[in-house]
């Protein structure tokens, strides 16, 4: 697949800035594959849409992984932590301003130890993460409260980006629905933006993965299940296909793809030449994707991490 397949124009006012309040306030595009339909809901009415789903979720938890620091000679840098090498403080990480550092340099608690290529790095840091939130780049206002880059069901700690179709869920809207959970470490394959021309020569180097026995016994004697987020749907077809509960994932997912556990997906709008965006149309379809694209746009939706919802039936 061409990747200028995965572009899309969008008016730079519709990239939300600051969360809704409250979560399950943001709005919700309905598509049913059955016969076409597009409804225009409200998050908090997500339960009176479904129709017996199994809802699963990503619990994983987002880790105040961006770190602000400084050179020695003075200079500004920046490491985000991806994800720990080892238990005794090692981490890949991604680290600016990449060309100009060296091996063995320090940056206040890090230390680069071996670099990885395009901006990644080895690094050791001395006790443990205490920066800021890893906001996307597109997010340009401060974040009043870091709680808020955190669904309220995230308790595993390990992610560098947040799971972002989970950011809608209240306690209550969770309670009335009980989710099954996996739980998937956002790192660099999430995120990443495909720069290959084509989806076929654009690498992913994998995330970590868990799901427990009992709650993958719930999700395979489902009738249907619902994937709250991509990252969810890549930990159920890797679970589906291989078998194995843990590990890490390089599953790919674009057009063409056989969906194997995965009946129903709630996701948020993402950005364009994106592996997120590839896998929606994989499940959705390519020109469906696009239709219902160009409608959340003439309904002046909000797109990405902080905006609204889209769930495909």
């Amino acid at each position: 697949m061409d990747t200028s397949s995965l572009e899309y124009d969008l008016p730079p006012e519709l990239v939300a800035q600051v969360p809704v309040e409250p979560r399950d306030a943001s709005r919700l595009l309905v598509y049913r594959r059955v016969d076409g339909r597009i409804e225009h809901r409200a998050f908090r009415e997500l339960p009176d849409v479904l129709h017996g789903e199994l809802v699963v979720v990503n619990d994983t938890r987002v880790v105040p992984a961006r770190l602000r620091l400084r050179r020695e000679s003075g200079g500004a840098a920046e490491v985000l932590l991806l994800e720990p090498v080892d238990g005794n403080g090692t981490w890949e990480a991604l680290v600016r301003p990449s060309r100009r550092l060296r091996v063995g340099e320090e940056l206040g608690p890090v230390r680069l130890q071996r670099s990885l290529g395009e901006g990644r790095w080895e690094v050791a840091l001395r006790g443990t993460p205490d920066g800021d939130m890893p906001l996307p780049p597109y997010i340009h206002e401060p974040l009043a409260d870091p709680a808020r880059y955190q669904t309220v069901y995230g308790d595993v700690e390990g992610s560098a980006a947040a799971p972002t179709a989970g950011l809608h869920f209240t306690p209550e809207l969770l309670g009335a629905l009980d989710p099954a959970r996996v739980t998937l470490h956002v790192g660099l394959d999430t995120f990443r933006p495909v720069a290959a021309d084509t989806l076929d020569d654009h690498e992913l180097h994998g995330e970590r993965y868990s799901v427990a026995r009992e709650s993958w016994e719930r999700i395979a004697g489902a009738e249907r299940v619902l994937a709250v987020g991509t990252t969810t749907v890549r930990t159920l077809e890797t679970v589906a296909r291989s078998g194995e509960l843990s590990g890490r994932t390089t599953l790919f997912i674009t057009p063409g793809f056989e969906f194997r556990r995965v009946d129903a997906l709630l996701t948020n709008f993402h950005l364009p030449r994106s592996t997120l965006l590839a896998l929606v149309m994989a499940f959705a379809g390519v020109e469906v994707v696009r239709e219902l694209y160009r409608e959340a746009i003439a309904q002046r939706y909000r797109f990405y991490s902080f905006g609204d919802a889209m769930l495909v039936l």
